[in-house]
């Protein structure tokens, strides 16, 4: 059967990139399913992302050969993933499991592709649902005093398990600015307010106290600035001065999940690309 790729690739704007890329990618006898382009006028820098369908037998390696002339050339940072590999990610919760469990129903039914390899969280809370998805569970409680080892564990586990992907649905502790610089691009996190509005503890009680007529919720990498990262999705919804803060919070569920669930997709299929502290975002 034929394989499936997706080349991204980065580098100073210049004529013939695309000519560079394509003209390899038909000698290698590459089928090009998608293709997008960016050019960031303000960085000079030009972004690509192409779906690729290949010939029977062709492996990453050969496509990676091929294009080897052309990375060189134009001194591109440039990946090339292959789809049969279905991507792992872990999942850090602490109470509120609404956006955990978003993720995993998503991962049930098909429309996100991976693979839980671990649930990493500071309370007992969800082992339960865990154990149900055969999915393993780790508890591993946070103070002052067992911080820096908690997150040595966490470094050891992404090792471990091969994880692509790190997802904060709803975890509740900062994370240190070393294993944010270590794991950056490779962490995503779900804040409950249209940033940059309303960072930090309890935004909902903050919007109402402010009376936003508009509440909403962020996917966002995570950075050593706290709620700072670039920001890869967001949606917001109505409210009105006759809810509660209780309302707000029951609304955000639901624009948490589905905010956290698209952005999860869009990295996993490789259409978000970083550009300083900003994204680019590769829609199908």
């Amino acid at each position: 059967m034929p394989s499936d790729y997706i080349l991204t690739l980065s580098c100073e704007d210049r004529p013939g990139i695309v000519a560079a890329v394509t003209t390899e990618l038909a000698a290698l006898g590459a089928n090009i399913a998608e293709s997008n382009q960016f050019w960031d006028h303000a960085t000079n820098r030009f972004f690509m992302r192409i779906a690729m369908q290949t010939q029977q037998g062709t492996n990453r390696e050969d496509v990676e050969r091929a294009l080897k002339p052309a990375f060189e050339r134009f001194d591109m940072r440039a990946s090339v993933m292959a789809t049969a590999r279905k991507p792992r990610i872990i999942i850090m919760v602490s109470k509120f499991d609404h956006a955990m469990r978003y993720l995993l129903y998503q991962i049930q039914v098909g429309w996100l592709d991976a693979e839980v390899a671990a649930i990493v969280s500071n309370h007992d809370d969800a082992r339960t649902i865990a154990e149900q998805e055969g999915i393993p569970y780790y508890h591993w409680p946070v103070t002052r005093e067992t911080k820096a080892e908690q997150e040595d564990k966490l470094l050891a586990l992404v090792k471990d398990t091969g994880a692509d992907l790190v997802v904060l649905a709803r975890y509740m502790q900062v994370l240190s600015d070393k294993l944010s610089k270590r794991l950056y691009g490779k962490i995503i996190n779900i804040h409950h307010s249209f940033l940059p509005a309303f960072k930090g503890a309890k935004p909902y009680h903050q919007a109402h106290e402010r009376g936003v007529k508009l509440i909403g919720a962020t996917a966002h990498y995570v950075t050593p600035d706290l709620d700072e990262g670039p920001i890869i999705d967001q949606e917001t919804e109505r409210v009105s001065h006759a809810m509660s803060v209780d309302d707000f919070v029951a609304t955000g569920r639901d624009i948490e999940s589905r905010v956290l669930g698209r952005a999860v997709r869009l990295h996993l299929e490789r259409r978000v690309m970083l550009n300083r502290h900003k994204t680019l975002v590769f829609q199908q």
